[in-house]
């Protein structure tokens, strides 16, 4: 079966599901592919009786569905992973702002769209992660590598490694970055980081960390979400790999440690409306907030929520200095960095 005839064949699937029981059912396009997340959903549908079903892609992969499905689109919760996305999503008119109060009292308004003209919100936070650097302990110093601009220092030469500039975690760090710098130091910066490469740029966050531990790399950049996986992994390995690297969280002398955004949103023309901000409700309660702190090893976004995950407070020895960016700019800057990108060689 061809894709296209496969998106048809999934999209008629999930209509029929809303049509065979309108108040019961709720679609969700999620971007968000954590198998620790079954036990929300499963939560969910066992106190509000609300079946879901779910259809998994890429934060991409999903903007470019719903915008070729159109006003057919089965989908009525948009879960995407990476902030700048959601700013993308809410500019291209793909979500329906809504109003909840339960929603605008548990997220931060720096972790939320900016009101909407009809006075609803387009999209909400609803977890965190933190993009930090991870360091040779043998070979640096934490001083070395405690802010973002130091990855281009010449001592670093022939020791970083990082994923690909093109990757959603890294152009919305190197947009934060073009707020901060200006877009001509930032292009310098850049050029910086290239020129510090022990390689070119692959695999994931985790590749990178690995890199580190086995001396390929003196240093790389990740999410924190990966680290604390492997610190609380049961595979010696792994354990292995996260006691021989250190972590800093940059800048805290400055702007603080950027953050990224994992959020979700109703979709534009969602048929199970009042489910689906029944559902974006019940994911910035304190019960999933809680999960996703200690599922999948995300910082909450609802205010007030405390967790107990040992590998998240094992990092930051606390609290830590936190980005208050708006969203907005830094996918603004998207264009434009990937242009920086392209001048400088960065793949």
């Amino acid at each position: 079966m061809t894709p296209s005839k496969t998106l048809l064949s999934i999209t008629c699937l999930l209509s029929a599901a809303s049509a065979l029981g309108q108040d019961k059912v709720l679609n969700i396009y999620s971007a968000r592919h954590y198998p620790t997340d079954e036990v929300m959903y499963s939560d969910f549908t066992k106190a509000t009786g609300i079946k879901i079903n779910r259809v998994d892609a890429d934060d991409a992969g999903i903007l470019a569905r719903l915008k070729a499905e159109g006003a057919a689109s089965p989908a009525d919760v948009i879960l995407l992973v990476d902030a700048a996305r959601l700013w993308r999503a809410e500019v291209d008119g793909l979500f329906l702002p809504i109003k909840s109060a339960k929603l605008d009292e548990a997220i931060p308004a720096n972790l939320r769209a900016k009101p909407a003209d009809n006075g609803g919100t387009a999209w909400f936070g609803l977890s965190t992660r933190a993009r930090v650097i991870v360091y040779d302990k043998l070979k640096f110093n934490k001083t070395d590598v405690d802010g973002y601009e130091k990855l281009a220092d010449a001592k670093l030469k022939g020791n970083l490694c990082i994923r690909s500039g093109s990757h959603p975690y890294n152009l919305s760090l190197f947009g934060a970055m073009t707020e901060h710098l200006g877009p001509q130091k930032t292009e310098a910066w850049l050029k910086g980081l290239v020129d510090n490469m022990a390689r070119s740029p692959k695999g994931g966050d985790t590749d990178q960390i690995k890199g580190v531990a086995s001396g390929e790399c003196g240093v790389a950049v990740t999410n924190t979400y990966y680290l604390a996986r492997m610190m609380r992994s049961s595979n010696p390995a792994d354990k292995t790999v996260a006691e021989k690297v250190g972590v800093v969280f940059p800048n805290q002398s400055s702007w603080g440690t950027h953050m990224n955004v994992a959020g979700g949103a109703v979709a534009r023309h969602a048929k199970n409306t009042d489910n689906a901000v029944k559902f974006l409700e019940y994911l910035a309660s304190p019960a999933a907030q809680n999960h996703f702190a200690n599922g999948n090893n995300e910082w909450p976004a609802a205010k007030g929520v405390s967790f107990d995950n040992p590998a998240l407070k094992a990092m930051t020895g606390g609290n830590f200095k936190s980005e208050l960016l708006p969203i907005s700019a830094v996918g603004m800057n998207q264009i434009k960095v990937q242009q920086m990108l392209d001048r400088v060689g960065f793949k």
